[in-house]
């Protein structure tokens, strides 16, 4: 590859991770922090608003395969922009809100935000660009996003405590439309006008074949746990036996783990099929479960470590493994169909794991290890298609 041709992609991939970064910052990541003053100010309870935020990921999962399939068509430029666009409306109404309809209404446009804006459809994007070759592409923009809970929970802490929630989720508006907005129209390229194989039916056939559920199955319980984590995260390792300070430094670590787990993604696990990474990365969290709940709390930040690296590769493996699988071929609109059971879990992952939390404490390890065990069951039933991005003889 060309100098040229270097400095390109990582100008997109520097842009796409720039602004993947704000987009989960002031969506996914911002519930937890506006949760309890917004509640508050409504006069309702914080599980009112984590329902909204629920549903608002319903939605984002139900405009999937649509989102993709607009991104094989036309690239990923037009769509991520007007993300953006969204992004800010959905922001803006939440901090105009006065009454818990139009509350709603701003949690509804974010969840479309969501669906246009966030991992899914960067992927499919870099699919459109790159075809085969974007798995090093996906890589480095997950490797810059790793850090968006790491900038995203104190900036969102901060402007509440100094100007409020209302004046913090303008502000994360205004970022969309001075940052992610230009970054999205003028660093990716216009791809209306280009011919690509990656397109060869107006409306594509995927049928969900034995594979497809397979991997439906292995991404939704993948991320299932990683949202019941990071919403219980601190509470379970209480539960194991850790301290409250003990806890919470151990949650810091998730971060790391996952950056480091990234790289070596990045770098020695680049020269295999990304199988191996998904199927490796569905071993962390038992591992560390294990750890736990055999030797207690004081284990607590080498189980965070193994479930952040864990859940780090499985990010990349979500959207590398139907690429290597399946070809470029309808990539986008692939991601779709497979990330809306992801995203559906997800949803349902904070009030199930609460319940099970409340009844069985750190019992719930178990829980989540078996869902994890399953996935990697799941996950060795696949192989590749023959004349795909990764061939059988590839295959870990």
């Amino acid at each position: 590859m060309d100098k040229g041709a270097v400095n390109h992609r990582l100008r997109i991939v520097a842009a796409l991770g720039t602004t993947q970064t704000l987009a989960w910052a002031s969506s996914y990541y911002l519930a937890a922090i506006v949760a309890d003053p917004m509640a508050r100010a409504f006069g309702t309870k914080t599980s009112a608003i984590f329902a909204a935020f629920s549903v608002a990921l319903l939605l984002s999962a139900l405009l999937g395969p649509r989102i993709g399939r607009q991104i094989d068509l036309i690239g990923g430029r037009e769509v991520l922009a007007i993300s953006n666009l969204l992004f800010a409306g959905g922001l803006l109404l939440l901090a105009a809100a006065q009454t818990q309809g139009m509350l709603w209404l701003g949690w509804l446009v974010l969840g479309a935000a969501m669906g246009m804006g966030l991992y899914d459809a960067a992927f499919a994007a870099l699919g459109r660009i790159f075809g085969d070759g974007a798995r090093a592409s996906i890589t480095g923009i997950t490797l810059i996003a790793g850090f968006a809970s790491t900038v995203g929970w104190p900036l969102t802490a901060w402007g509440v405590a100094s100007i409020g929630w209302r004046y913090t989720c303008v502000s994360w508006a205004l970022a969309h439309l001075v940052i992610g907005l230009p970054l999205n129209l003028l660093v990716l390229p216009n791809l209306r006008k280009v011919g690509s194989t990656a397109v060869t039916q107006a409306k594509p056939d995927i049928p969900m074949d034995r594979i497809m559920w397979l991997l439906g199955f292995a991404f939704a319980g993948g991320w299932m746990v990683s949202t019941a984590m990071a919403a219980h995260l601190p509470r379970v390792l209480e539960a194991a036996g850790a301290t409250t300070a003990e806890a919470i430094g151990a949650a810091a670590l998730v971060g790391p783990g996952q950056v480091a787990a990234r790289m070596l993604e990045a770098g020695f696990l680049s020269r295999y099929h990304p199988l191996l990474s998904a199927r490796l990365s569905t071993i962390g969290h038992p591992l560390g479960a294990a750890l736990l709940v055999s030797g207690g709390g004081w284990l607590a930040m080498p189980f965070t470590l193994l479930h952040g690296a864990g859940n780090g590769v499985l990010t990349i493996a979500r959207g590398t493994v139907p690429l290597a699988v399946f070809g470029p071929e309808n990539y986008g609109y692939r991601l779709g169909l497979l990330g809306a059971p992801a995203r559906i879990a997800q949803a349902s992952a904070p009030l199930v794991f609460g319940i099970l939390i409340d009844r069985y404490g750190s019992g719930v390890l178990y829980v989540s290890s078996l869902i994890c065990l399953a996935a990697l069951a799941a996950l060795l039933c696949v192989r590749p298609k023959r004349g795909a991005a990764g061939s059988v003889s590839d295959a870990a």
